[in-house]
């Protein structure tokens, strides 16, 4: 058994608070039934719980998106403070980082229980597109974009694949510049910039295939993605199978 308000949290329905103002207003029913008493336990695979309505699911495994904030390791555990670390302990255990953000870099981070969608997420065969917003000093090449689209070689020799740079204005009296990449190496947007003649200042990334980082999460909030959220990315990951690489 589980409180109404912590089950209607984890399918996404919004946060604590929101929750349990929602379900004092009506909002929520159990088995037919208006349950405005947010602390009402309810058995997620026996009883029907419906939010404004609708059908709320229960999921097998947790699926929650972070915005996470610079200096955070991406990590289950280590000495500094790690982006689990950010969760409230109730929501910690058998979680873990999709995929990593770098120290200082900011934005879309997804964390779950569930490896299967891990590994398609992260399988190079999979091709899922991740967006950056990249804030460069130093100027880039005149033929920056031409050389993300080829597929440019780094400096070391390392190959990448065909990605795109597309200018986004400014920022901080910087240029900001859109990176979309089908691939996840190690530093690979600070080292594509760099072979490119740039720096960058300040990286953020907003969308991991269909996911798109929320303009009204703060650095260092979550939340977990809606039904909605989860149902297209698990069918954009299958569109997105590509042939083996090679």
């Amino acid at each position: 058994m589980i409180r109404l308000d912590k089950l209607l949290t984890h399918f996404g329905c919004g946060t604590r608070r929101q929750v349990i103002d929602a379900v004092r207003r009506g909002r929520a029913q159990v088995n037919g039934k208006t349950c405005c008493d947010p602390a009402a336990k309810v058995d997620p695979e026996q009883d029907e719980v419906r939010f404004d309505g609708v059908v709320q699911s229960y999921q097998k495994h947790r699926y929650l998106m972070m915005n996470k904030p610079a200096g955070v390791i991406t990590a289950v555990s280590d000495r500094r403070e790690t982006v689990v670390d950010l969760l409230p302990e109730g929501e910690r255990r058998g979680v873990f980082p999709v995929g990593r953000l770098d120290r200082d870099t900011e934005g879309l981070l997804l964390l779950t229980t569930d490896g299967q969608l891990c590994h398609a997420l992260m399988s190079p065969r999979r091709h899922v597109e991740k967006v950056y917003l990249a804030r460069v000093s130093g100027g880039l090449a005149p033929d920056a974009a031409a050389r993300f689209a080829e597929g440019m070689q780094l400096r070391d020799g390392t190959a990448c694949r065909p990605a795109r740079l597309e200018p986004a204005g400014e920022e901080e009296g910087l240029p900001l510049w859109r990176i979309t990449l089908r691939e996840g190496k190690y530093h690979q947007v600070k080292r594509m910039v760099a072979a490119a003649g740039g720096r960058v200042e300040a990286l953020r990334r907003v969308s991991v295939g269909t996911l798109e980082l929320p303009p009204g999460l703060p650095p260092g909030s979550w939340r977990a993605l809606t039904a909605e959220e989860l149902t297209r990315l698990l069918a954009h990951i299958g569109e997105a199978s590509g042939p083996p690489d090679g």
